[in-house]
């Protein structure tokens, strides 16, 4: 396969046919870099060496409802998490300073739970509206299952864009979670572009899905027009359903984020949970086809050390991409 040829075809417009599509994720790892290339090709074009930086509050811990089956949160689960209610507005605040002050561009807001509350979207709002007068911080909210009302509301108090993963292709949903529907996540995120919030949403890789079922969730959020798309790697969990899984190897993960980066090259690709125990060595090469990254800590499971990120973005050579409050304090 002539990969940088097919990156510049990409360039130009043409989608990936189904085969081109599963010849990036079954190569042979010897194919590795030249992909990795083509997908840089892709990512330089339209985002030059600039890498987007996220970090995650964790709002709201436990005392789910769903039964995901990847989630330490789940009512299934039996892992032992910190769980407590909606935190309050100076606790989101004080996460804000932090992430403000390490130059984190996107401030993500995440609750668990099927959706939420009066009150926490107005906790939310209210946070909201300081966050962007004192910091001016990107901030995306994921609080679940979203009503018109409610995401009216947490537009006008200046959210900007709003999470709800995919996680899979729609046949292998129900093996993943039976309490809500494929086509609910899919309407919540529909609610938050009718709202005019940026649809965020993603994909969690290494659930006993097939490669079809990649290459179907991508080409979904291709579709769903995503703004962002993180895309996650299983951290197995003990205690909950895929406990002991482990399907994943480093290349591998490579050969999906080269497979995002072909189907969907104008959007950020966002190396989210599970990339440092699944890519581990390898995390640097990921930013070839990705440009974002969260920094810190995940929802129930621990990052890598906030100056081990900055560091790899130095060694590699990559520019973090500051809000335009950051850059004027520069």
């Amino acid at each position: 396969m002539n990969w940088q040829g097919l990156a510049n075809q990409v360039i130009k417009g043409n989608e990936l046919t189904d085969a081109e599509a599963m010849a990036i994720l079954t190569s042979d790892d010897d194919e590795l870099l030249p992909i990795l290339d083509g997908a840089f090709t892709i990512r330089r074009h339209y985002f030059g060496r600039k890498v987007k930086l996220n970090m995650i509050i964790n709002a709201k811990s436990g005392y789910c409802p769903e039964n995901c089956g990847y989630c330490a949160q789940s009512r299934d689960s039996t892992a032992p998490i910190d769980k407590y209610p909606f935190i309050t507005k100076e606790q989101i605040l004080e996460g804000a300073r932090r992430a403000h002050e390490n130059k984190i561009g996107t401030y993500c807001i995440v609750a668990s739970g099927r959706g939420p509350t009066t009150k926490d979207v107005r906790v939310v709002s209210e946070a909201v509206e300081e966050i962007k007068e004192k910091y001016g911080l990107k901030v995306c909210a994921c609080l679940g299952i979203l009503k018109e009302e409610q995401a009216a509301k947490l537009k006008a108090a200046g959210v900007d864009r709003y999470n709800h993963n995919l996680n899979t292709s729609e046949r292998h949903h129900e093996f993943i979670t039976t309490s809500h529907t494929y086509d609910d996540r899919v309407g919540t995120v529909e609610t938050a572009k009718r709202n005019g919030l940026s649809p965020c949403s993603g994909a969690i890789v290494g659930m006993k899905e097939t490669k079809e079922d990649v290459i179907d969730i991508a080409r979904s959020l291709r579709v769903l027009d995503a703004d962002s798309i993180p895309v996650n790697f299983l951290h197995a969990i003990d205690g909950t359903k895929l406990e002991g899984t482990n399907e994943l190897n480093p290349r591998y993960c490579l050969k999906v984020l080269a497979l995002f980066r072909y189907i969907n090259p104008t959007k950020e690709i966002r190396i989210s949970g599970g990339r440092e125990v699944n890519l581990r060595s390898l995390q640097p090469l990921g930013l070839y086809a990705a440009n974002s990254i969260f920094v810190g800590d995940y929802l129930t499971t621990e990052g890598q050390e906030d100056n081990s990120d900055f560091r790899m973005l130095e060694d590699l050579g990559f520019e973090i991409e500051l809000t335009e409050k950051q850059a004027e304090l520069v």
